[in-house]
């Protein structure tokens, strides 16, 4: 049975590359594989609209664009603050730190700058505005229980203690 665009349970072994270079920049292969649902959000829409109609035991290298992926660059998601606000921090340019966003999540900046008095920081994703090459896997595919399909969690919200079953431990 192929991948379908809806409530399809899909474990992939995966590596990606920005397009045009060597470097891999995630990658989970030799590690748990990556255990979703299609059409629920859970991967970029790029690469999940490329694995429907692949089977189990099929590979393919996939191009996916920025917009598809993790979106364009943000220039508005660039801002300059304080430097009084990362006290106790060692700054360095490149760095990625963690904060809490207006709305209690975790918000991932890079510190693109700094001087004694301001920081630069860019909360756009790492990998905004990049073209990417994955090189996938299918090495499961089924369709999704009822309670999965509902819950849009793979085994239908409930927790292994293990890990087998694709939450994260």
């Amino acid at each position: 049975m192929a991948i379908e665009k809806e409530n399809s349970v899909v474990a992939i072994e995966y590596e990606v590359k920005e397009a045009g270079t060597t470097e891999i920049v995630d990658s989970n292969k030799g590690a748990q594989p990556l255990e979703f649902i299609t059409g629920k959000g859970h991967i970029i829409p790029g690469l999940e609209n490329a694995l429907v109609g692949m089977n189990k035991g099929e590979s393919s290298d996939v191009m996916v664009e920025a917009k598809d992926a993790y979106g364009e660059l943000n220039p508005e998601a660039v801002q300059t603050i304080p430097r009084d606000q990362f006290e106790g921090i060692d700054l360095k340019e490149g760095m990625m730190l963690y904060g809490q966003g207006e709305d209690g999540q975790t918000v991932q900046v890079v510190v693109k700058s700094f001087t004694d008095n301001d920081v630069t920081i860019d909360f756009n994703h790492p990998l905004a505005g990049k073209n990417l090459m994955f090189s996938v896997t299918v090495l499961d595919e089924r369709e999704a229980t009822a309670d999965e399909a509902t819950s849009g969690q793979v085994g239908g919200g409930e927790h292994c203690e293990d890990g087998s079953c694709g939450c994260s431990h």
